[in-house]
């Protein structure tokens, strides 16, 4: 198997020059430059800006090269990676393969808090064969790793980085502000590898948590592209002159999480009378007002290959929740759901499951918290919240970072042997229909017993200024799969 480079065709003529503004849903203090602590849209932008990754994900998520030139192996374990020469870092030393070495082992040392370390244990060894040559051996097949590399958390660092106060990649930008829950500001590379890019001189990359104040600022000027519009917003925006609405269908959802090891998460009962009682329809219209598909507890979404479709879909059920809520000693308890607008659309759904459950015999407490802070005190630290998951680019990094019983991100503290041994069978598995079924399998056991609830597959609703062109839609996430910055031009 060989993947050799590929360009990008542009329908218009790009024009080179001026600066854009990007207002993100999410900023803190925890903004980071490290590629491997990303954990938020905000962070990739901001990665993609500043470093390369040795691949990157066109619109159907297949692998491109990037500061790879090729990767070939025979059997999906032993990988051969031969990197473009003539590629520098912002301080102008060389790329070599000590660097790619350097950036994908630093995954594995847990002092290190890598989000991306359940999928590089996977890694059996990696090693520079020559100056611009890496072999990757994997404890077993994997199909997917070119993938995998060109996924934010796998940008390419120099060889001995520490010091994340500043970034030193190889990408269109150099970092020439880093403010964590400030602003970051990215000037032109203009040693840049890939010929006539970027066309921008500047981006700026700004957090506006509050949905209503991005959209003011996008109308008034102040910005020129913001994501996670609410629906509500979308005719507004529409009406105004000079502003395009940028829909993109996704595996993105945002999940009802249940921790299966605190108080009454721990009895199955509990966790399935609470999936009864989502009213997937009704938050599809009052949530999302129609910009969604009904999901069905499985996190494989229905334009991945591996979806399976013969999942019957879970009802709406205040009768069965009832029946469920009862066996687990929660009728007539009032216990508190952590909500807030950092997970997109959890207070509206945590409103509408507040209704339903009533309607079984149970009281929920709706506890609005803030945006900010969100995710480092509340997620996956409340017993009853929301979680907001963006899209991965194959099933095998969905499962193994949130699902895996060892995942620094499984959500509900869900632990299941056998979803672990289907996953690493699935990996190794070189006959296309087995492996569906694996992946079948693995949707069932979420479904069935995990400890969360997805109602839906959330639409990406983003708005830009209408002088920014090169724009499009991106399976993987907002600002074009987070990459929109090497890519985009202003119109004069």
């Amino acid at each position: 198997m060989l993947l050799s480079a590929g360009g990008l065709l542009h329908a218009q003529e790009p024009r080179r020059g001026g600066a854009i503004t990007i207002a993100t849903h999410s900023s803190s203090t925890a903004d980071t430059l490290d590629p491997a602590k990303g954990a938020l849209s905000t962070d990739y932008v901001r990665t993609h800006m500043f470093y390369n990754c040795l691949t990157a994900l066109d619109t159907h998520l297949a692998p491109k090269m990037m500061l790879a030139e090729d990767i070939s192996t025979d059997d999906a374990i032993t990988w051969t990676i031969r990197l473009r020469s003539g590629v520098h870092f912002h301080n102008g030393k060389p790329l070599s393969a000590a660097d790619v070495v350097f950036s994908l082992k630093r995954h594995n040392d847990p002092a290190l808090g890598s989000k991306a370390r359940a999928v590089t244990q996977q890694f059996d060894s990696v090693r520079a064969t020559a100056p611009l040559t890496v072999v990757i051996v994997l404890k077993g097949a994997n199909a997917d790793l070119p993938v995998m590399l060109g996924t934010a958390h796998f940008a390419i660092l120099a060889e001995g980085t520490t010091n994340f106060g500043t970034a030193n990649g190889t990408g269109p930008f150099r970092c020439k502000e880093f403010s964590p829950g400030v602003r970051t500001v990215g000037v032109r590379n203009p040693d840049y590898w890939r010929p006539n890019l970027p066309y921008l001189d500047e981006v700026k990359l700004i957090g506006i948590p509050d949905e209503s104040s991005r959209v003011n600022a996008l109308l008034s000027g102040d910005v020129h592209w913001v994501n996670e519009v609410n629906p509500r917003s979308t005719r507004r925006i529409r009406g105004e002159p000079g502003f395009t609405v940028q829909e993109s269908q996704s595996g993105l959802y945002t999940d009802l999480v249940i921790r299966q090891d605190m108080g009454l998460g721990r009895n199955p009962d509990f966790t399935l009378g609470m999936k009864c009682l989502i009213d997937r329809e009704q938050m599809k219209r009052a949530a999302f007002r129609g910009y969604a598909l009904v999901a069905n507890d499985q996190p494989i979404s229905p334009s991945n290959r591996y979806f399976f479709a013969g999942l019957p879909q879970r009802p709406y059920d205040p009768e069965r929740a009832r029946y469920h809520l009862r066996r687990a000693g929660a009728l007539g308890m009032t216990l508190p759901v952590v909500a807030s607008v950092a997970a997109t659309g959890s207070v509206d759904m945590a409103m509408l499951l507040q209704q339903s459950a009533q309607k079984a015999g149970l009281n929920l407490a709706l506890k609005r918290v803030s945006a900010d802070g969100y995710w480092s005190n509340h997620w996956m630290k409340s017993p009853m919240g929301f979680g907001n998951v963006n899209a991965r680019p194959t099933a095998d990094m969905m499962f193994t970072q949130f699902f895996k019983s060892d995942a620094q991100w499984n959500e509900s503290g869900w632990k299941n042997k056998q979803f672990d041994q289907l996953l690493v069978m699935a990996r190794g598995e070189k006959d296309d229909a087995k492996r569906k079924q694996y992946y079948a399998d693995m949707q069932v056991l979420v479904h069935e017993k995990c400890g969360i609830g997805i109602p839906l597959f959330i639409a990406n609703l983003e708005a830009f200024s209408s002088r920014i062109k090169g724009a499009s839609p991106h399976p993987l996430g907002a600002f074009m799969g987070y990459t929109c910055a090497e890519e985009v031009w202003l119109e004069n």
